[in-house]
């Protein structure tokens, strides 16, 4: 989705949001309401394959943050409206690359995302101002 609002304004980065914790959403159900919320996609947990958690340490100088990510296993039927939070378009792997996307994305999130699709790994990013980020790989099953 190209972002029209923060986190990630004015970049491609895939479809999510926040997980509601206080409300004891699970991170799959958290991933068929976001869905909906931003492809007006019906799926059910079945249809959400964990392909990785993310953690990092001192995002953007002040927190700490956990990323699930999903691949859906269902296909789109059309490309999604434009919305609020953004606009969703079909790119191409290579030319991913050549979008504006978040630094971490670029860096280390897509290529291990490739190298594990249908599989799963666990990636931990610690990061510094004005250092490059530190990652560490903590998991890899690549689906053979």
């Amino acid at each position: 989705m190209f972002r029209a609002q923060e986190p990630n304004l004015g970049l491609w980065s895939p479809p999510g949001g926040k997980l509601h914790a206080s409300e004891g959403e699970s991170p799959h159900a958290c991933a068929c309401r976001e869905a909906v919320e931003e492809l007006g996609m019906v799926i059910t947990p079945a249809d959400a394959h964990l392909t990785a958690i993310v953690t990092e340490t001192g995002h953007e100088g002040a927190a700490h943050w956990l990323m699930f990510l999903f691949e859906i296993t269902t296909k789109l039927k059309s490309v999604p409206a434009p919305h609020r939070e953004g606009a969703f378009a079909f790119h191409s792997r290579e030319a991913i690359a050549a979008l504006p996307i978040p630094g971490a994305d670029r860096e280390m999130i897509w290529p291990l995302f490739w190298k594990h699709r249908g599989g799963f790994f666990a990636a931990h990013c610690v990061t510094a101002a004005g250092k490059p980020n530190r990652w560490t790989l903590e998991q890899s099953n690549v689906k053979v």
